[in-house]
């Protein structure tokens, strides 16, 4: 008899739960702490509170000091409460992601290359090292690898999987020369060279790919992909300065032994520590959503892909905690792979960078950088976050149809200029020798 009952979900998240209950509850004490501080003129008030106090001030005039603290402690709890009962209404919730992938058509190591069409303009979409690749697959109706065949594109998503023994071992050298490899499989397949995306970090190793094998990328899209990581977050470039030596792992003592990796739970600290308000604003915000609401369930897809990390080779969390934020390498000309510099301007196929207007990751700022250094650069900027970007409810019109369009385009532009390469006898129209010749296309 099949089973009707819903399969038991346990989930982990929101991941580091200890240090996001933490910080909640820290965050919402020092307001006890703060308001005698500031009615006191303690030094240690923060002065560039003091024009907010000196607003509130006026209306607390008749309101008895005491009273005010009891108010401030019950608004205190109450969104601590509203912050944990939403938790545990995530993690109870019998929402499962439950698309079946497309069929792998190529695999190296724990990696595949899935196929979503079998006929189209070929698109290798490449995501970050440190999420699941099905963020680009996410769930019907936010799936962009399942909406580009609509329009014509073939989309190949390279999903990393789970760091085996032989990646365990990768620096970011090892990954890039695995998207080449890839590259050159779609286009053998496809006959024709094909567009390269990547995604956050992986719009890093999708640049450092192209320059590497240019005859295998048609064009290259960036999206979200940081590039100056001291622009736009000093406060940010501090903080992974101060953090990284003690997180990353050490190299490993015995050259035959697995390197250490970074865990997930330790990454996601990471993270958390450049916005420690993260879990508290967007669960009270969960909370007040009605239940079995559209809302409710993207919120729950794209938490439970947050919460489905995968851990780092130390190699590569070296080169991009140490490297890439704590010296800020990429925009000096100073991140090599096999001894070469990735440089955008030795670029000189289309590109596009899509820049969201409200990334917390990736400061606009910072991957904006890339536009003036890539010389054939167009930019699209989208109206969401670095994640809502992708799987948001206006991602189809704020990216995807812009996306796709821009995808389209190029492909169509690159086809013609390799035509109009080609030899003369070769750009005749079909038919008797000495016909017609072609019509030359401009490139």
């Amino acid at each position: 008899m099949p089973d009707n009952h819903p399969r038991q979900v346990h989930r982990l998240g929101p991941r580091p739960l200890p240090l996001h209950l933490a910080t909640a509850n820290l965050i919402l004490l020092s307001s006890l702490a703060a308001w005698p501080s500031a009615r006191r003129a303690s030094p240690f008030w923060n002065p560039l509170l003091q024009p907010r106090l000196d607003a509130l001030l006026p209306a607390l005039a008749n309101v008895d000091p005491s009273d005010f603290t009891d108010a401030l402690m019950r608004a205190g709890i109450a969104r601590l409460t509203a912050m944990t009962g939403a938790m545990l209404r995530y993690r109870s919730h019998p929402w499962q992601r439950d698309l079946a992938d497309p069929p792998a058509v190529w695999a190296e190591g724990g990696s595949r290359l899935l196929a979503y069409a079998e006929a189209g303009i070929p698109v290798l979409l490449v995501p970050s090292l440190v999420n699941r690749a099905y963020v680009l697959d996410l769930a019907e109706g936010q799936s962009l690898a399942r909406w580009l065949p609509k329009l014509g594109l073939r989309p190949f998503l390279l999903d990393w999987g789970d760091p085996g023994e032989t990646e365990q071992r990768f620096d970011l050298a090892d990954y890039i020369a695995r998207i080449v490899r890839a590259l050159r499989h779609v286009r053998q397949a496809c006959g024709r060279p094909p567009l390269l995306l990547g995604y956050c970090m992986g719009g890093n190793l999708a640049l450092a790919a192209a320059l590497q094998s240019p005859d295998d990328v048609a064009g290259l899209a960036l999206l979200a992909t940081p590039w100056d990581f001291h622009a736009g977050g000093a406060h940010h470039a501090a903080l992974v300065q101060a953090l990284a030596p003690a997180i990353v792992p050490p190299p490993a003592s015995d050259p035959d032994a697995l390197p250490p990796m970074l865990d997930v739970d330790v990454l996601q600290g990471f993270f958390w520590a450049l916005d420690p308000l993260t879990a508290l604003k967007k669960f009270t915000l969960f909370g007040a959503m009605p239940e079995g609401g559209e809302n409710e369930r993207r919120f729950i897809a794209m938490e439970d892909w947050l919460n489905d990390g995968v851990p780092l080779a130390g190699r590569v969390a070296r080169e991009c905690l140490l490297g890439w934020y704590g010296e800020n390498t990429p925009p000096r000309g100073e991140w090599r792979i096999a001894g070469k510099a990735v440089l955008p301007q030795d670029w000189n196929k289309p590109a596009l960078v899509v820049l969201p207007e409200r990334d917390k990751l990736v400061p606009k700022e910072g991957a904006a950088v890339l536009l003036a250094q890539l010389p054939q650069a167009d930019r699209h900027d989208a109206p969401s976050g670095h994640i809502g970007m992708v799987v948001g409810p206006r991602a189809e019109v704020g990216l995807w149809q812009p996306l796709a369009a821009w995808l389209t385009a190029t492909a169509q532009r690159t086809q013609d200029t390799e035509q109009s390469r080609l030899p003369q006898r070769r750009r005749r129209a079909p038919g008797k020798a000495g016909g017609k010749p072609a019509t030359k296309v401009r490139a």
